[in-house]
């Protein structure tokens, strides 16, 4: 039982490391980082086709890694 977890959990980290990478980035150099905080405050756009899935799989995935974290550390 304890190897099937820490297997999840080794692929739970792998695909939330690929869909953390395959997002598109919030800013664009140095004038995303000085316009980024008022964007964040003004601009509250929903993420519309891709980006939402990426946004849905990580919280999932996110969610997977911490509990079978919890679980694996309990065992």
């Amino acid at each position: 039982m304890h190897a099937l977890l820490v297997t999840l959990l080794v692929i739970v980290s792998i695909a939330l490391i690929a869909v953390v990478l395959l997002q598109s980035g919030r800013s664009a150099g140095l004038s995303g980082a000085i316009t980024g905080g008022a964007e964040q405050l003004f601009g509250k756009q929903k993420a519309r086709g891709l980006d939402a899935v990426f946004q849905r799989v990580t919280v999932v995935l996110a969610v997977l890694f911490f509990v079978l974290s919890i679980v694996v550390a309990y065992l």
